[in-house]
């Protein structure tokens, strides 16, 4: 098949974050069986070397200029502009600050010559591209990494919001927006099965496909000892809103209570771009913020614990996956183990649960004390992403519902 996949976010290299990493894998698989024309957008901190590495992985890449947007008097009028757009036609500020009419008309010109069968957006935010009446001669598949409604609903539910005022007057627009897009396309497909509900409820009648992420195996290996210890660890891009709250949480309202029964306890806070109000938390006793780190799994494997106290942010969450993908017991909230089956009656233990502070005190002194229970998750946790999250997997699905059988 020759498939057109569009990204306005630039996946290379695909240790960025979540939205590139699960880009990046699914072209990967695409494009050993496929002819894959991918275009992307570039800002200023992409480098000739990365588009150089990206090109190598496709047929065809086509690379545009991000739009710039500043802090100026005429960026701000362009954000009013957005908003009333928003107001009228539906479509975000998000996805309008993104959008580049020179790669709407290169879109355009493309599909009109008939040069692909497919065409994939990866990430909702780049349905803005496809055009009602491109279902008429090809399909078109949006992949939504996550509900733009969800994730607005739940950050003004559990009170995380940047500004609850601005989410309040979005809501309503936000869900007419989710309608109104999923419409354009033949195929959807979303990340959990919460987030299928969702989509569901506005779109009853499409087609709507769970796909997973996925770890690389290879990039994430097995622990081969347990380091035991007193060692705790989150791994994310810490400019992200929902990482902020978790660290936060943890580094406020657990950490402490932890550390009055096991006062050596250390908390590393792993990931790219650590705002001035995670750096500050290095100030409370045995936390250490890293930024960027050469290899994320080397933390990891040092570490007793992963934990994954989200509060909110939709979809499965690839800190999880690539936590037990290396053999790390992991004690996480409800939101930082959707989508996966970590506990139950019938089921192997893989995870601990916990939502609340006095939860997670429990749960990480039951693991710090009894080196057989790390051992059981650790043994579990890997063997749940050897047959269920893993890219190849992902792929496999992903190109049937490109092939027409999701």
């Amino acid at each position: 098949m020759n498939i057109l996949m569009l990204s306005s976010t630039f996946p290379y290299p695909p240790t960025r974050g979540g939205t590139q990493v699960r880009t990046f894998n699914l072209l990967k698989y695409l494009s050993q069986r496929h002819a894959i024309t991918l275009v992307t957008q570039r800002d200023r901190n992409v480098t000739d070397t990365e588009i150089a590495g990206l090109r190598d992985c496709v047929d065809h890449l086509v690379v545009f200029d991000r739009p710039l947007n500043s802090g100026t008097t005429a960026g701000i009028l362009k954000k009013i502009q957005r908003f009333g757009v928003f107001l009228q036609q539906g479509t975000p500020p998000s996805v309008l600050n993104r959008y580049s009419v020179e790669m709407q008309a290169w879109v355009d010109n493309f599909v009109q010559l008939g040069k692909c069968d497919v065409i994939t957006c990866e990430h909702s935010v780049n349905e803005i591209y496809v055009q009602s009446h491109f279902q008429k001669q090809l399909k078109t598949i949006v992949n939504v990494h996550s509900s733009v409604y969800g994730s607005c609903l739940n950050q003004l539910a559990t009170g995380i919001s940047e500004n609850a005022l601005r989410d309040k007057i979005n809501l309503p627009l936000l869900r007419r927006y989710e309608q109104s897009y999923c419409s354009k396309f033949s195929e959807i497909v979303v990340t959990t099965e919460e987030d299928k509900i969702q989509l569901q409820e506005f779109n009853p009648n499409s087609q709507i496909t769970v796909i997973p992420n996925g770890v690389d195996l290879v990039c994430f290996p097995n622990r081969t000892a347990d380091p035991g210890g007193h060692r705790l660890i989150f791994i994310g891009a810490m400019d992200n809103l929902a990482n902020i709250d978790a660290v936060s949480f943890f580094s406020n309202e657990v950490l402490p209570k932890i550390q009055q029964y096991y006062p050596e306890t250390t908390f590393d806070i792993v990931g790219s771009h650590p705002t001035p109000e995670v750096l500050a938390l290095q100030e409370k006793p045995g936390i250490n913020v890293t930024g960027r780190v050469h290899s994320m799994v080397e933390y990891l494997h040092k570490s007793t614990i992963c934990v994954v106290p989200m509060r909110t942010g939709f979809g499965i969450k690839n800190k999880t996956l690539e936590a037990m993908a290396a053999g790390i017991p992991v004690v996480a909230s409800d939101r930082g183990l959707e989508g996966l089956s970590v506990d139950g009656a019938s089921k192997s233990l893989r995870a601990l649960r916990a939502n609340k502070p006095a939860e997670y005190v429990n749960t990480i002194s039951q693991l710090f004390d009894n080196a057989y229970l790390r051992s059981e998750l650790s043994r579990n946790g890997r063997q749940l992403v050897e047959t269920e999250f893993t890219w190849d997997i992902a792929g496999k699905s992903y190109q049937q519902v490109c092939l027409g059988g999701g």
